[in-house]
């Protein structure tokens, strides 16, 4: 498959963290990065944000030496579905590890709606993957219950197996253009009308043939996992679903996100629209209640899921059928 790409600068290290987004993601992708490289001053990785268009970096944030990368798929994921949450900007993760092989070894992905609060990406960039081409953590529906089956596995026919959220996904580049993980996915997208979101594709390319990372990697933040985020130091809370800290009108979220991010935007994106932070916090019993309860109804599943981490870098190969 012919993928170009056209850069603002050469790579200056053989490892990368990578967001794509389009303009409308950009304000959030540009929140996170700043924070990575806030947490990582003698990084030895580079820090892209990479479109299909060519992307605007404020010159407020050129001290982090973010580089900008402008990838050109061609025809590879014409037709593809896109819904009102997901744009076709999603589909450029699978695009990733072919269009960059030239300038890295290693990539890793994140979605765009992520927080970034502690931890060593340098270790996590550098962690064992056993030999396989990815490596991600288990999607939430299975943090509980291991046993339970993805819908997509059912509609292919493929057996139950552990299920990967893509919001995170660290990369071996050689491992994933020899398994030819990028054709394979394209060619199942373009058989299953129904399948073709970049999660589900990757999910049945790799089924059983993935190592699984820590959670705290990718904190799917949800009412029944939110409680126990702060006892587990997660070091990237992942806002799945519709809320967001820019789009939170109930205040369902703990306030120190959208401050957090409201005096970014403020800084080095002045015309970006106002995030709410003005609302005096008020205690949602009903919710909390709610929260709780499920929390303690599922304290014993999620003690023996969490601990199968003993540290951040543990990871897990899925035997390959």
């Amino acid at each position: 498959m012919l993928i170009t790409t056209q850069s603002d600068r050469p790579a200056s290290a053989r490892r990368a963290v990578a967001f794509c987004c389009d303009g409308n993601y950009l304000p959030y992708a540009l929140f996170a990065a700043s924070q990575i490289a806030a947490l990582h001053p003698e990084r030895g990785f580079d820090i892209l944000l990479c479109d299909t268009a060519k992307l605007a970096i404020p010159d407020t944030l050129g001290r982090h030496g973010f580089r900008s990368v402008q990838i050109d798929t061609q025809s590879v994921f014409d037709g593809f579905g896109v819904d009102a949450r997901r744009t076709s900007a999603m589909y450029l993760r699978l695009a990733l590890p072919d269009a960059l092989a030239q300038d890295y070894d290693r990539i890793l992905y994140l979605d765009s709606d992520i927080f970034v609060q502690s931890g060593s990406l340098s270790s996590l960039l550098g962690a064992n993957l056993h030999g396989h081409a990815l490596g991600a953590v288990r999607d939430n529906i299975q943090w509980r219950t291991p046993s339970r089956i993805a819908p997509e596995f059912k509609t292919v026919g493929l057996s139950n197996a552990p299920y990967f959220n893509s919001g995170v996904l660290l990369v071996d580049v050689a491992e994933w253009q020899r398994q030819d993980i990028l054709s394979r996915a394209v060619a199942i997208g373009r058989d299953h009308a129904l399948m073709r979101h970049d999660q589900t594709l990757l999910n049945i390319v790799l089924h059983q043939n993935w190592a699984e990372l820590s959670p705290v990697w990718n904190w799917q933040y949800s009412a029944q996992a939110r409680l126990f985020e702060p006892m587990m130091d997660a070091h990237i809370i992942h806002f799945i679903g519709s809320r967001k800290p820019w789009k939170d009108p109930e205040g369902e979220l703990p306030p120190r996100f959208a401050a957090r991010l409201a005096a970014f935007l403020s800084e080095h994106l002045p015309g970006h629209p106002t995030i709410g932070t003005d609302r005096s916090p008020v205690l949602d019993t009903g919710l909390m209640r709610k929260m709780l309860v499920r929390h303690l109804m599922n304290l014993g599943k999620t003690q023996r899921y969490l601990s199968r981490f003993p540290t951040d870098t543990t990871t897990y190969p899925q035997e390959r059928p």
